[in-house]
C-alpha cells in the first residue's frame, strides 16, 4: 500500500490516538482477523468511517470560473494583439473581448483601417477568445463597467502596461483601477499598429500597389534583397513565443490532414474565413507560410509587410489552425504530401499571386495529378493589397496620425527597460 493512499491512517493515529486505539481494540474483540481486514482492504475504511466524522473528507466545491475582460480597437490585427489576449486569458478561465466601435476610434485615434465587421471576424477567430462584445466604448465608463460586472459577470478588466490616455489626458482605465478590479499584462515587444501603418506607407514609394487577382505579372524584385519591411521590424523571434502560440498537438494516425499555403501577410478577415472553411474539410489543418523571398518575388520588393516569423505567429493564433510550416516551399511536392500525411490540398479563389511560379510551373501540379487538390470559394474578397490601398488612399490622415504615435513609440523604446517573461 503506497504512502499517499495510507496517509489517512497516520493522520488518524496522530490526531485521535485514543479513538483510533479504541477502534482497533473493538475490532479485535469482535474477532476481526487480519485476513478479514486484508479482504476488505484498508482503502475502504475512509468510506466506512467518514459518515461518523472520524476522518474528514475533502469536499468537492464547484469553483467559480474567473471571467476577464479586455478591449481594444484591434485595427490591423497582429501577433501583438494576439499575445495580449493570450496573456489576458491566462489570468482567468474565460476571456471576453470588447471591440471598440468605429465612431469611438475616429473620435479618439483617427479613422480605422478595418471595418467593425472585419475586426470582429479577426478577434472571434483567435483561439484564446471565448466571447466578443461589439461596439465597446473606448473609455471604461462607470455605466459600462457596471454592465461588465453585473450583466457579463466580469471579475477583472485587463490592459497592457503601456498607457492608454483619452484626448483630455486622463487614464481610460481609471475607474477599473479604483474599483480594484484591474489587472495588467506586459506589452508585446517589436510590433504595433503604428509600426505596421508606417511599413505600409513605405509601399507607396513603389511604382504601383497592385492586386494580383487580375493575373498581371508581378513587379520585378531585386534578387538577393530582402523585403524592406525586414529592416523596419523590431521583432526578435524566440522559441518560447512560438511554443506559447502553438497547441503542440500532432494529427492522429487516421486523421484527415488538410493543407493550405500562402503569404498570409497583414493577417485579415479573409484569411480567417478561408482557414475556417479549410478546417471544415478535415480533422487537422496544416498551413504553409511562404518565405519572405518567395513573397517578394511574387509581389515586389516592398513585400511582405510582415516578415516570416511575424506572419507565422498570426496564423498560429487562429483557432482553426493546428500547425504551420514556417518557410513552406512554393511547390507542393510529393515529398511534402508524404511527410505530413496530407489528404487534401486547398487554395482560395481570392489570391494575390499568379497561379504559377516565376518559372511557369504550377505549384499544385502534384496534388492535382494525385486527385487531392480542391479550390475553395473565398468567403471575403478582402486582400492584403486592398488593405494597403485603403491606407495609401487616405495617406494624409494616416501620416498625421502616425506622426503623433511615432513620438510615443520612440519614447517607449528610448526609455525601455528589461521586459520580464510573460
Amino acid at each position: 500500500m503506497d504512502y499517499e493512499s495510507s496517509s489517512w491512517i497516520w493522520d488518524g493515529v496522530y490526531c485521535h490516538p485514543h479513538l483510533f486505539g479504541g477502534l482497533m481494540l473493538t475490532a479485535a474483540l469482535l474477532g476481526l482477523s487480519t485476513s478479514y481486514l486484508s479482504g476488505i482492504g484498508f482503502s475502504s475504511f475512509p468510506y466506512m468511517f467518514s459518515d461518523l466524522g472520524i476522518f474528514p473528507t475533502k469536499r468537492r466545491e464547484n469553483k467559480k470560473r474567473v471571467r476577464v475582460y479586455m478591449d481594444g480597437c484591434f485595427d490591423l490585427m497582429h501577433y501583438g494583439h494576439a499575445n495580449a489576449l493570450r496573456q489576458a486569458k491566462a489570468l482567468g478561465d474565460e476571456l471576453v473581448v470588447g471591440v471598440v466601435s468605429d465612431e469611438e476610434i475616429i473620435a479618439n485615434k483617427g479613422p480605422p483601417v478595418l471595418s467593425m465587421e472585419e475586426r470582429l471576424a479577426l478577434v472571434s477567430g483567435l483561439k484564446w477568445v471565448d466571447e466578443v462584445i461589439a461596439d465597446a466604448p473606448y473609455a471604461i465608463t462607470e455605466q459600462f463597467m457596471n454592465s461588465l460586472f453585473n450583466e457579463h459577470k466580469i471579475d477583472y478588466i485587463i490592459h497592457g502596461d503601456d498607457p492608454c490616455l483619452l484626448p483630455d489626458g486622463t487614464d481610460a482605465y481609471a475607474l477599473a483601477k479604483k474599483a480594484g478590479r484591474y489587472k495588467q499584462i506586459k506589452r508585446t515587444e517589436g510590433v504595433s499598429s503604428t509600426d505596421i501603418v508606417g511599413r505600409i506607407l513605405l509601399t507607396s514609394k513603389d511604382d504601383e500597389v497592385r492586386d494580383n487577382q487580375d493575373g498581371s505579372s508581378p513587379l520585378p524584385a531585386d534578387k538577393g534583397t530582402q523585403s524592406h519591411s525586414s529592416h523596419v521590424s523590431q521583432f526578435l523571434p524566440t522559441s518560447r513565443r512560438i511554443v506559447q502560440f502553438s497547441d503542440g498537438k500532432a494529427p492522429g494516425p487516421n486523421a484527415r490532414v488538410v493543407y493550405i499555403d500562402g503569404a498570409f501577410d497583414l493577417f485579415h478577415a479573409g484569411h480567417v474565413e478561408i482557414l475556417r472553411k479549410a478546417k471544415q474539410l478535415g480533422d487537422f489543418l496544416l498551413v504553409g507560410i511562404h518565405t519572405d523571398q518567395i513573397v517578394s518575388e511574387q509581389r515586389g520588393k516592398y513585400y511582405p509587410i510582415m516578415h516570416l516569423h511575424e506572419r507565422s505567429l498570426s496564423v498560429l493564433a487562429c483557432r482553426y489552425v493546428d500547425e504551420v510550416i514556417i518557410g513552406a516551399p512554393w511547390e507542393v511536392s510529393k515529398d511534402v504530401i508524404t511527410t505530413f500525411n496530407i489528404s487534401l490540398v486547398v487554395h482560395g479563389t481570392v489570391a494575390e499571386r499568379n497561379s504559377s511560379s516565376p518559372g511557369g510551373n504550377d505549384p499544385y501540379a502534384v496534388p492535382k495529378a494525385m486527385g487531392i487538390f480542391r479550390m475553395l470559394d473565398s468567403p471575403k474578397d478582402i486582400t492584403t493589397t486592398s488593405v494597403t490601398k485603403r491606407i495609401i488612399a487616405n495617406h494624409e490622415a494616416y501620416t498625421k496620425r502616425n506622426a503623433k504615435k511615432t513620438q510615443s513609440e520612440k519614447k517607449y523604446y528610448d526609455e525601455k527597460v528589461y521586459v520580464s517573461g510573460d
